[in-house]
């Protein structure tokens, strides 16, 4: 697959600043740098024009074909497709993640091995699907600093479930790669338009 670049109409941005559909309710570092505080984040889909007034930072990505995924594992996550903008997911979670050199020398079927075969990383999380939508954005291909963007939605009584989620996968094996992450949770604050989805890796 050609890599896409910046301007590809396939790249979807998250722009920091002081406007946007999600307001930020906080912003921590897990691993490495942070990202600056700000107070909202608008998400600009492709081929969407930004209404931001300004931004501190923007963080771009594209959606791809699912990875490290058997096809009874797919036909397993199809069983709960994800669907944002559900009026009652009113919470949200932006995770950019960057993983560290050791994995990415590894062969494809080497890290297949420890996401799934010692992590679990898609067979702990199908039990939460029906609470929690996901997209997964990449990055490195289109040398990002990141080299994904995890986002899920969420009903606020669902957060103690969400909690739950990401720390057994900050607990596994795969993480013992993650270099840098930061974890902003946010509230939203008007309706984006529906998006595609696709499941996390």
């Amino acid at each position: 697959m050609a890599n896409p670049s910046k301007t590809n109409t396939t790249v979807t941005t998250f722009y920091g600043g002081d406007s946007g559909q999600w307001e930020v309710l906080s912003i921590h570092s897990i691993h490495g740098e942070s990202l600056k505080h700000v107070q909202k984040i608008e998400i600009v889909e492709a081929g969407e024009q930004p209404q931001h007034q300004s931004a501190l930072w923007e963080l771009c990505g594209f959606s791809s074909n699912i990875r490290y995924t058997t096809r009874s594992e797919k036909n397993e996550l199809d069983k709960n497709p994800s669907v944002l903008s559900k009026p009652e997911n009113t919470y949200a979670s932006l995770i950019p993640i960057k993983k560290s050199e050791a994995w990415w020398s590894m062969t494809q079927d080497e890290r297949r091995q420890i996401f799934e075969e010692s992590s679990g990383h898609i067979g702990y999380s199908m039990k939460y699907l029906s609470a929690i939508s996901r997209k997964l954005y990449h990055c490195r291909d289109i040398g990002e600093e990141f080299d994904f963007l995890t986002w899920f939605e969420f009903a606020p009584e669902h957060s103690s479930l969400f909690d739950e989620l990401v720390a057994y996968l900050r607990s596994t094996e795969e993480w013992k790669y993650v270099c840098r992450e930061v974890d902003l949770r946010l509230i939203r604050t008007a309706i984006p338009a529906n998006s595609p989805t696709i499941h996390f890796e």
